[in-house]
C-alpha cells in the first residue's frame, strides 16, 4: 500500500486515520465542513478551525475501475475499485477511497457487479489509510 503524502493542513486527517478515526476539518467559526484541509474557510475566510469525527457512513457519488492500474504498487490487486464517497454527515464532503469487503480484505475483494452509484458504504481502515466497505 502506498503512504499518503502530507502537508502541514492535511497531516491530521492521517494523524486520525492511522488511529482509526475519520475526521474532517471544520470552521471552528461557521461550522462548515472543509476538504481538502486548508488554512483558511471558504464560506467565512476564517482561519480558525478544528478536527471533528463524521459517521464514516456514506454513499458511493463516483466510481473507476482503472484498467490497467496507474501505478505499479497495485498492479497485483487489479482489478480494484476507486470511489468517491459523499458523506452523510456532512454531504458537502466527497473523499476518495478504495471499496473493500470488509477491513482487511484486498483491493480485488467486490465484484464490478456490485458497485453502483449510490451504494450505501462506511469506513474501514486498513494501515491508517481510510477505506470503504460496500454495506
Amino acid at each position: 500500500m502506498l503512504k499518503p503524502v502530507t502537508d502541514a493542513d492535511g497531516a491530521p486527517f492521517w494523524e486520525y486515520a492511522a488511529r482509526g478515526e475519520l475526521r474532517v476539518q471544520t470552521c471552528s467559526d461557521c461550522g462548515e465542513a472543509r476538504f481538502p484541509p486548508r488554512p483558511c474557510c471558504p464560506h467565512c475566510q476564517s482561519f480558525a478551525s478544528e478536527w471533528r469525527p463524521v459517521s464514516g457512513r456514506g454513499r458511493v457519488w463516483s466510481y473507476v475501475v482503472p484498467h490497467p492500474p496507474l501505478l505499479p504498487e497495485y498492479a497485483e490487486q487489479a482489478p480494484y475499485h476507486v470511489v468517491v464517497v459523499e458523506l452523510e454527515d456532512a454531504p458537502r464532503i466527497r473523499l476518495v477511497g478504495n471499496l473493500v469487503e470488509r477491513a482487511g480484505a484486498g483491493l480485488d475483494s467486490v465484484g464490478p457487479e456490485r458497485v453502483r452509484i449510490g451504494a450505501r458504504v462506511h469506513v474501514v481502515f486498513a494501515d491508517g489509510t481510510p477505506q470503504w466497505v460496500l454495506s
